[in-house]
């Protein structure tokens, strides 16, 4: 079965102690009820990014995000086991609706392609 990945961003200024006790509660009922349907593969939040990027010098520059500039950031990922993106997006579609509109959610298929074996 295919995998995808369901991404959730978080405006730049996002802070979680503001999450109110209700959606937290819809956010853990909504996972357990992927857990029991079983498509969940990996669930999580993530902080900011820190990124490292190499440049024509040969020095690194650490950046504070993924991006020169960004209003929001990835603060979650699931990866979910589905049929179709029909089956995926209905998840994607009860998390967006947890999150509300200032948290936009994602969803990408994930593309696996092993590597070749060493003769």
């Amino acid at each position: 079965m295919p995998q995808y990945l369901v991404s959730t961003y978080f405006p730049d200024n996002f802070d979680p102690s503001t999450v109110d006790a209700a959606t937290a509660e819809g956010i853990h009922a909504l996972n357990r009820e992927m857990d029991a349907a079983g498509v969940t593969k990996f669930a999580c939040g993530l902080g900011a990014a820190h990124t490292l990027r190499m440049q024509s010098s040969g020095d690194l520059l650490l950046t504070d995000g993924p991006y020169l500039e960004a209003k929001e950031y990835v603060g979650g990922v699931m990866i979910l086991e589905c049929a179709d993106l029909d089956e995926v997006l209905t998840w994607a579609r009860r998390s967006a609706k947890l999150c509300g509109p200032q948290m936009p959610v994602e969803v990408r298929e994930i593309f696996f392609v092993p590597a070749p074996a060493k003769d």
